[in-house]
């Protein structure tokens, strides 16, 4: 409880949903008619975001009318992404309350209140039912998460007997110390970083068959590339993950870009099965 409690306080901002509207209106948006897209730079928070996640469900294989959970869903983007785009049912959990109640806001402004609806939970207790999804999924997730036996058969108890189960998260390529503070975490304390061998080793302990893997360390460095040339070219947006960040994001974002250029971490998918 007090790890979880120490991740929720990371992620803590205080006056999240009015920021985020304050920049969409320096943005030139009109709050009233605005679309999942529009808030495509600042809820997708993980590596590529966007452009990441369109990615990811083309290896997981969404379908119209699929029950999903969002596991640690933060703000809700990939769950608006999945309900607009692929006709989705998205259950979203996240240990920030604060995050919970402004993916409901966001849903219901863009007309996706029927479909996405996120509760605060741990992704260690899932409040639902055996077989509740079709699949689940989880963004840049498992970093925080020490006992990930226990997420991954927490996932496997509310999964349907044919059901995926996608991961996008940044692991391990090396030993070496990870330079802090980083998006998901402002020190070692909170930081559990695991390989990709051993995701593969207690997934399968509990229940999964891994289908698919993909390294997205190039991609990741061609994103930080792009990201740079575009800071250089001009000011910032008023709408973006520094929001989200706060003070600390450039110096975040620049220790992760260090250390995955360094090969000590990369942002890897996996994509499995319930074992048959």
């Amino acid at each position: 409880m007090k790890l979880e409690q120490a991740v929720a306080r990371h992620y803590a901002h205080g006056t999240l949903e009015a920021s985020i509207l304050d920049a969409l209106t320096a943005a030139g948006k009109d709050l009233n008619h605005l679309t999942p897209k529009d808030f495509a730079p600042v809820d997708e928070f993980h590596v590529g975001g966007r452009p990441a996640t369109i990615a990811f469900a083309e290896q997981f294989g969404a379908r119209p009318g699929m029950r999903l959970l969002d596991v640690g869903c933060g703000l809700g983007g990939a769950a608006r992404y999945f309900a607009s785009e692929h006709g989705c049912l998205v259950t979203g959990i996240d240990l920030s309350g604060e995050y919970v109640d402004v993916a409901n806001a966001l849903a219901a402004r863009v007309g996706l209140g029927d479909r996405v609806s996120c509760r605060q939970s741990s992704a260690l207790e899932l409040p639902f039912a055996a077989g509740s999804f079709d699949a689940a999924y989880m963004f840049h997730v498992g970093m925080n998460i020490e006992d990930k036996p226990r997420l991954f058969r927490e996932v496997r108890r509310v999964l349907a007997p044919s059901g995926v189960f996608g991961i996008y998260d940044v692991m391990r390529l090396a030993p070496g110390d990870l330079h802090y503070p980083v998006p998901w975490t402002g020190s070692s304390e909170v930081s559990f970083v695991a390989d990709a061998e051993s995701y593969r080793r207690l997934l399968i302990a509990e229940g999964f068959e891994v289908v698919k893997e993909r390294n997205r360390r190039d991609f990741a460095l061609e994103v930080f590339a792009q990201m740079r040339a575009r800071g250089a070219a001009r000011a910032p947006a008023p709408l973006g993950l520094h929001i989200v960040m706060g003070e600390s994001a450039g110096q975040k974002v620049k220790n992760m870009t260090g250390d995955i250029t360094a090969g000590l971490i990369a942002p890897i998918e996996l994509i499995c099965r319930v074992a048959k």
